[in-house]
């Protein structure tokens, strides 16, 4: 992948900045006092194997659905593929008080976050599906599951760690008014930010 190292320092500040690498963040600050080069002082550097691809996004959300609850909403998603393996964490902020102790759908869509066209985004990112594997099985080992619960300041986060990579495009991380049930089904689209993956 194409500007991979930009990438890693890229993810490396905002995961920093957000915080939801608690793992490696605390491992890489037990490796030493050492500052590596290239890493910024008092940022920490999170070690990614040579093959690995990441993808970043930070911003505001795009409103989908009229006077809901995240149209001050924003966020930050991190991806990270190393071969086969895919993590995701998602840090959602500024959502609107009363949605406080709701749980919300999110998921990988396979199409871009256009803000108040939610079928822009297209269907759920689904491995069997882009792998042409029939029967197509939706579950949270095939496609990308993010759901959270809003906390009494407007904010949230969630991860997940799939076996595999996705492929290359424009996608977005949508999210639903209802948490996923096991059908993969969570409701309406409220909200949506866009994450491109190369």
């Amino acid at each position: 992948m194409t500007g991979t190292v930009r990438g890693v320092l890229a993810a490396v500040g905002v995961l920093g900045v957000i915080g939801v690498i608690a793992g490696p963040v605390a491992a890489a600050q037990n490796a030493g006092p050492k500052q590596p080069p290239g890493v910024p002082r008092g940022e920490v550097a999170i070690p990614v194997a040579g093959e690995s691809d990441v993808a970043t996004s930070n911003g505001p959300l795009r409103a989908l659905a009229p006077h809901g609850p995240f149209e001050r909403g924003r966020a930050v998603v991190v991806m990270v593929s190393q071969g086969a393996r895919t993590t995701v964490r998602l840090k959602v902020t500024g959502v609107g008080r009363t949605a406080a102790g709701r749980t919300f759908g999110a998921h990988l869509h396979t199409g871009p976050c256009v803000a108040g066209d939610g079928a822009a985004a297209g269907p759920h990112y689904n491995t069997d599906v882009f792998n042409g594997r029939k029967p197509v099985r939706v579950d949270r080992e095939r496609e990308i599951w993010l759901d959270f619960t809003v906390s009494p300041s407007g904010a949230a986060k969630a991860s997940t760690a799939v076996p595999f990579a996705p492929k290359p495009g424009d996608r977005s991380i949508v999210i639903h008014e209802h948490a996923t049930d096991h059908h993969g089904t969570a409701g309406a689209r409220l909200a949506c930010l866009p994450l491109t993956w190369n």
